[in-house]
């Protein structure tokens, strides 16, 4: 199948030939006929298997040729960064049709993005925070809407964006066309479905990636009390680079960074219950290097685009083998080798079996007696089995 056997506008497809584009994805394949059709849509989706176009192309193909300038399509996001990737993959699209795109999001300057969105425009992509600031100055209204898009809606629940959501929901017009896309479905993202969806359908693209051979991946069996001074020890004996290191809740996200910065590391902390402000200043830092280890959760690690992570830390092991794929697929990039280090508790043992089942090997497990012990030499996948190394954790994070 190719773009050309679905019914988008010449334009769009123009573009696509352009950009070199010329097969959908599995996720692009199955939401663009539904799209096109004017029903809702419900698509669980991870980052990287070309959501964005999913929606863009039929959203615009439909829009194409009436009633420009009347804000006819809303994409909400929970980040800035991924507002503006929204955007600019939409912008070539929307120039070949005569239309008009805005992206609004928090921590900008208002005026230049209240002039825009006065002057008239036919899609806006922004940030539920901020676009609820100007619908309350009076700069936009969506009066003639006709497509609305929750990218990344997971992610705007856990980064607590309900309450906005629902209030702009309460000034979007009944009849329209609404679209989910999201990585999860939790039961919350169940309840606001049933309230502003009609009869959606449904799509579910499940993507089993496997880690490049270049992430040294080793695993450690530890109390759950002992997690905390065990990374310490990690941390402090030998020099890291950068490290993410993820957990599983907002709560112990924030515990953990208060303990680290006691120890003074330099450390900073993402979840959703941030402000946005606070978060980009944490990213910035991390990237800068004004500090080289960041704590975030899943959900609001989501899209960071960050190089040079040379440390992933499984603090809290992942539920799904394919977000263990995806944290530790942080490191290792542009040619580099990096270390995937995992903390399992007797009690996280079930979720270890499926990660080994899905990846087709054992972690290698690192021993401990009476201090934790240290990975002396690294063998690729195909070659790992149940290795157990002795030693101590001198060296363990050394860059080989």
């Amino acid at each position: 199948m190719t773009f050309e056997d679905f019914d988008l506008d010449p334009r769009c497809l123009r573009v696509l030939r352009n950009q070199k584009l010329t097969t959908p994805t599995p996720v692009q394949e199955q939401a663009i006929p539904l799209v096109l059709g004017g029903g809702d849509l419900v698509a669980t989706a991870q980052t990287g298997t070309g959501k964005t176009l999913a929606f863009t192309l039929p959203s615009l193909s439909r829009l194409a040729g009436e009633n420009r300038g009347s804000s006819r399509m809303l994409v909400l996001t929970p980040t800035r960064e991924l507002a503006q990737q929204v955007e600019s993959v939409m912008a070539p699209l929307a120039k070949a049709l005569r239309m008009t795109t805005v992206v609004v999001f928090g921590g900008a300057n208002m005026k230049p993005q209240t002039d825009a969105l006065r002057r008239g425009c036919d899609i806006i992509v922004a940030t539920p925070g901020r676009l609820l600031d100007h619908m309350g100055r009076g700069n936009v209204r969506f009066n003639n809407l006709e497509i609305l898009c929750l990218d990344e809606a997971d992610r705007m629940l856990d980064m607590g964006f309900l309450p906005d959501i629902q209030r702009i929901l309460g000034k979007l017009p009944a009849e329209r066309q609404t679209l989910m896309f999201s990585a999860t479905f939790a039961p919350e993202l169940k309840n606001l479905t049933a309230k502003m969806m009609r009869e959606p359908a449904r799509v579910g693209i499940e993507v089993t990636a496997r880690p490049v051979d270049k992430v040294r991946q080793v695993l450690y069996t530890v109390r759950q009390e002992e997690k905390s001074q065990l990374l310490l020890q990690l941390l402090k004996e030998q020099p890291v680079e950068s490290a993410l290191v993820f957990m599983r809740t907002k709560s112990r996200t924030d515990r953990l960074g208060r303990m680290l910065k006691a120890a003074n590391l330099k450390v900073a902390v993402i979840h959703g219950d941030l402000t946005q402000r606070y978060r980009q200043r944490a990213l910035e830092d991390f990237r800068s290097g004004k500090c080289n280890i960041l704590v975030a959760t899943d959900v609001a690690a989501r899209g960071l685009d960050v190089d040079g992570i040379s440390h992933v830390i499984n603090y809290d092991i992942p539920q799904a083998a394919d977000d263990y794929i995806h944290r530790i697929g942080r490191t290792a990039r542009a040619e580099r080798e990096g270390d995937a280090i995992t903390f399992v508790s007797p009690t996280e043992h079930s979720a270890l079996a499926s990660i080994e089942k899905i990846l087709g090997y054992n972690l290698e497990r690192v021993e401990r007696e009476n201090a934790p012990i240290v990975l002396s030499t690294w063998h690729p996948p195909s070659a790992q089995k149940n290795v157990v190394r002795k030693g101590r954790t001198r060296g363990l994070l050394r860059r080989r």
